[in-house]
C-alpha cells in the first residue's frame, strides 16, 4: 500500500534554525496488487480500500483472461492469498492457475518489493501529494512508466535472492 505519511530524508536550514518540512494534515493511503515476469511484463492494479480475497480473485481473473498459457504466481503469505475463498478460486480454474508461496516473511525473495521500491521510493517518495486522487495517479503513472520499460522489470530479477526464479 501507499500512503502520504512522508518518510523524510535529509533538509536544509540556516545554522542555528530547525529545519521545518510542512506535511499535510489528512491521511489517505492507496492499495496496489501487481504481477511481474522475468521477461519484462508488468501488470497491475490500484484500489481504494483495502486488499481482500475478493481484490485479489479479481486481479487474477485479469490475469488469466490475458493468459493463453496456465498462470503460476509466486505470492506471500498475505491473509487473502490463503483464504478459503482464493483456494476454491484457484480449484475451480481447473489448473489454469497455480499459487506457490514463499516462506514466512521473506521479502528479499519477492519480485513485487522491487517493485515497490521503484514506485514508493524512487518515484512518489521524490513528489509532493496533495490528494488521495493525487496519490492514484501518481502511483497509476509510476506503474505505466515501469510497464514501458520492460528491461527496468528484467533487471529486478538480476538480485541473487530470486535467483530461484529464473533456473
Amino acid at each position: 500500500g501507499l500512503s502520504n505519511q512522508a518518510n523524510y530524508g535529509r533538509s536544509f536550514a540556516p545554522r542555528g534554525r530547525t529545519p521545518i518540512i510542512p506535511r499535510p494534515a489528512a491521511r489517505f493511503s492507496q492499495s496496489m496488487i501487481s504481477s511481474l515476469t522475468n521477461q519484462g511484463k508488468l501488470r497491475f492494479m490500484v484500489h481504494d480500500g483495502k486488499v481482500n480475497s475478493g481484490v485479489f480473485i479479481d486481479f487474477c481473473k485479469r490475469l488469466l483472461r490475458d493468459a493463453d498459457t496456465p498462470v503460476y504466481l509466486v505470492v506471500d503469505g498475505h491473509p487473502c492469498h490463503r483464504s478459503r475463498a482464493t483456494k476454491e478460486f484457484v480449484a475451480a480454474t481447473e489448473g489454469r492457475l497455480k499459487l506457490f508461496f514463499l516462506p514466512g516473511y521473506s521479502p528479499e525473495l519477492n519480485p513485487d518489493e522491487w517493485v515497490w521500491k521503484n514506485v514508493k521510493h524512487d518515484r512518489i517518495a521524490k513528489t509532493g501529494v496533495t490528494s488521495k486522487d493525487d496519490l492514484k495517479t501518481k502511483a497509476t503513472t509510476a506503474l505505466r512508466r515501469l510497464q514501458k520499460l520492460p528491461h527496468l522489470v528484467r533487471a529486478f530479477f538480476q538480485d541473487p535472492n530470486l535467483a530461484y526464479i529464473t533456473a
